[in-house]
Formats: structure tokens, C-alpha cells, sequence
């Protein structure tokens, strides 16, 4: 299955955007054995609209844009599901097994997320109920896809 990720803000030169590229070479090198690849990773520019409900509209415009048919579809939103590493990687994996090619997570701009992408997504998932920065997120997220694939391959690195 191809894994993408799909960003609403650029990461600029510098530290988050090097650990974030560090663990998705990590994720596109160990993924294959389990039958996950990595992608794409797409970022678009914020929204300019004059209020939020259209900046979200016109992101997730942006968003629909890149999804494949038929491809699933995981909203990062801080209101959605807090799971942990291990139900991350059953998530990931069941998707995979279910025969669909494709699979967007995606990661909104400052004001959140569009809802009419909540009824399209497949999973709502959050990374704590605190609300972090897009660079910390875009780390996080591909930490625990590299994450996801050691425990789906029964590598060491997942300890708990």
C-alpha cells in the first residue's frame, strides 16, 4: 500500500524538516518488507482567505485534489481518536490488508480541517489532546508510521 502524506504549510530548511525527513527515509527503507511505501509527501501554501471556514474549504479543496479514487483517508484533527503506537500499527496494517492501493494522512492548516473532510475519512485519529505546532506534528507523524512498521515486522525498535 502507498502511504502519503499531505501537509497544509511548507516546512522550511532546518531541524524539523530534517528529523521529520529522517524518519520517513527510515519508513520508505523498512516499509516494503511489510508491504507499505512511501509515496508522496504533498505541502500546500495556507489558505488567504479572509476567514477560516473558507481558508478550510479551499485546503481541503487542495487535499481532494491529490487523493486517489478509491484511496483511504486519515485526518489528523485534535478532536479525533487518541490511540496508541500499537493500535497506530493494527490501523495501518488492516488498512493495508484490505486490498485498497492508497492511503492520505492528512494534516491541516492552522485552522484545523474542513468537516466535510470528516465524512469522507476513514479514520479521525489525534496525537494527544494537545494542540501541537505543523513542524512537531509532521515529525510525530512520521515517527510513528516508521514506528508502525517495526511493530508490524516484530522489529525491536517498539518497546512498551
Amino acid at each position: 500500500m502507498r502511504v502519503g502524506l499531505f501537509a497544509v504549510g511548507r516546512l522550511k530548511a532546518g531541524p524539523e524538516k530534517d528529523l521529520a525527513g529522517r524518519y520517513l527515509d527510515r519508513f520508505a527503507k523498512a516499509g516494503p518488507a511489510v508491504g507499505l511505501e512511501l509515496a508522496r509527501v504533498v505541502e500546500v501554501g495556507e489558505s488567504r482567505a479572509a476567514n477560516a471556514e473558507t481558508r478550510k474549504r479551499e485546503e481541503a479543496a487542495q487535499l481532494e485534489k491529490v487523493l486517489a479514487d478509491g484511496g483511504l483517508l486519515v485526518l489528523l484533527d485534535e478532536r479525533g481518536k487518541a490511540i496508541d503506537s500499537e493500535a497506530f500499527a493494527s490501523l495501518i496494517g488492516s488498512f493495508r490488508d484490505s486490498g485498497k492501493r492508497d492511503l492520505m494522512i492528512a494534516i491541516g492548516g492552522a485552522d484545523g480541517l474542513d468537516p466535510a473532510l470528516h465524512g469522507r475519512a476513514d479514520a479521525i485519529l489525534c496525537l494527544g489532546k494537545m494542540t501541537w505546532p505543523h513542524q512537531l506534528v509532521r515529525i510525530l507523524i512520521a515517527e510513528q508510521l516508521y514506528r508502525a512498521v517495526t511493530i508490524l515486522s516484530g522489529h525491536p525498535y517498539h518497546r512498551a
